[in-house]
């Protein structure tokens, strides 16, 4: 902790200069690397994340005046200020404090409360950001939680995690929950299976012999500026629609494929089956995809597609369909093999990352060049698996590197990858480092 003691110290200086007052409390909430399962959260499916040590923190002074004040000890963010009873979130530019306000505003409509209190906030972050390590969820919890402080407010940490899964929707981004719910739930030394509806974290205790690696890719990705993330969720949406209606079910109500196994009470392995018999692997179009389910292309673009799909040409449904149900199965064999403990543990769990990379990259098509390069290097300089993290399209690789190994292996990644290429540019730290299960959201009262 002495790091984070530094941090805070320091904090509290900027903050007294930029504010001229004293933080009344503090509130961090780490980054996550989602070891597998990985465009699985929206489906329904359990993921196995954990949370890393780099984090959000804000130093925080609750005001008598309505107005909120935001701040971000990184010159790139500018300050913003607004009106705590007046909160606008622009989904067309996903703004830094915009994801501070999703939080914000989530709390506020939880309790249902029109006459907020003002503060005045100072970020400091050290996830990289639009790396696929969850900054953005990360500020999501911090203004989440900091906002239920100042109310004096209690919530559990599965309340809070799922009213921050919801409110960063505001943004635009569909997402599954994951982020929000390892940011609030992880504990130091372990990750967690982290399962949906309900919501719930097991421990899965990790090989000892073995490191994970993260690596930035330096290509950045945001989910919230791009379609690509929102086109997939709804490449899945559709294609438990189409799963649900060829097996008789009822498939209006259908949203993600999880359901469509629930209802049928089938195995992974079975859905896998009936996705080879169900959907063809040529790209579908909205007019199909109508014809499939009898119903029309206004019907489609309103009650189906989300506001930014509507416009969507092609649809993939095959191959998300695959991936999705592979990609849940491989998260339950990474769980039991993690619990069995086999001799050739780390060689089995390397595997299953790098059928998952396989996957993302053929069947999910969220690599991108780099990331494949990326873990092509990572694979041949020691670690037994390794795969692209977060969305995908960029960010970070993660890989599982035996300990004896961690010290030559990142050496030679950082030559191959990062020297030739002139990435080195990024910050040491923040391109390649080992890192171990760190422990969730926390407010402090003391710098």
């Amino acid at each position: 902790m002495p790091i984070l003691c530094d941090r805070l110290l320091k904090l509290k200086e900027m903050f007294n200069s930029k504010f001229g007052s004293i933080p009344k409390f503090y509130v961090r909430a780490p980054g996550r690397v989602n070891i597998i399962g990985e465009h699985i959260d929206y489906c329904g499916y359990s993921v196995l994340p954990m949370a890393v040590e780099q984090d959000m923190l804000i130093a925080v002074e609750p005001v008598k005046t309505h107005i909120l004040q935001l701040a971000n000890t990184n010159p790139l963010y500018p300050d913003f200020t607004t009106s705590a009873n007046n909160i606008q979130i622009d989904k067309t530019k996903p703004l830094w404090h915009n994801y501070f306000l999703c939080g914000f505003k989530g709390i506020q409509e939880h309790f249902g409360l029109s006459d907020l209190t003002g503060m005045n906030c100072l970020v400091d972050g050290n996830i990289p950001p639009s790396s696929g390590l969850s900054s953005s969820s990360a500020l999501v919890c911090c203004a989440g939680l900091l906002t239920l402080t100042v109310l004096g407010m209690s919530l559990s940490k599965v309340e809070l995690a799922e009213i921050c899964a919801k409110s960063e929707r505001y943004i635009g981004t569909e997402g599954g929950g994951m982020d929000q719910s390892i940011s609030f739930l992880a504990e130091e030394g372990t990750a967690k299976l982290i399962e949906f509806s309900p919501l719930r974290a097991t421990d899965v205790k990790l090989p000892s012999g073995a490191v994970f690696v993260i690596a930035n890719s330096c290509v950045e990705m945001n989910k919230a500026a791009t379609s690509h993330f929102n086109i997939r969720v709804m490449e899945c949406r559709l294609a438990a629609k189409l799963l649900a209606k060829h097996k008789s079910l009822p498939w209006k109500e259908v949203l993600r494929l999880e359901e469509v196994q629930a209802k049928l009470g089938i195995s992974l392995e079975e859905m896998l089956l009936i996705t080879e018999d169900a959907l063809h692997p040529e790209p579908y179009s909205p007019e199909e995809i109508c014809k499939c389910l009898g119903i029309s292309l206004q019907e489609l673009k309103t009650q189906i597609l989300s506001p930014n799909t509507q416009d969507v040409l092609t649809f993939k449904l095959y191959q998300r369909a695959k991936h999705v149900y592979s990609e849940a199965a491989r998260v339950l064999q990474f769980k039991k093999i993690c619990e069995e403990t086999p001799d050739n543990m780390v060689q089995l769990l390397g595997e299953l990352m790098n059928q998952s990379h396989m996957s993302c990259r053929d069947m999910y098509e969220c690599s991108c060049p780099e990331l494949d390069q990326l873990v092509d290097i990572c694979r041949k300089f020691g670690a037994q698996g390794s795969r692209l993290t977060g969305a995908g399209w960029g960010g970070c690789t993660v890989s599982i590197v035996p300990a004896d190994k961690l010290s030559s292996f990142l050496a030679n990644v950082h030559e191959a990858y990062y020297q030739r290429s002139n990435r080195s540019l990024a910050p040491e730290k923040e391109s390649l480092f080992a890192t171990k299960p760190g422990g969730g959201a926390l407010v402090f009262l003391e710098a």
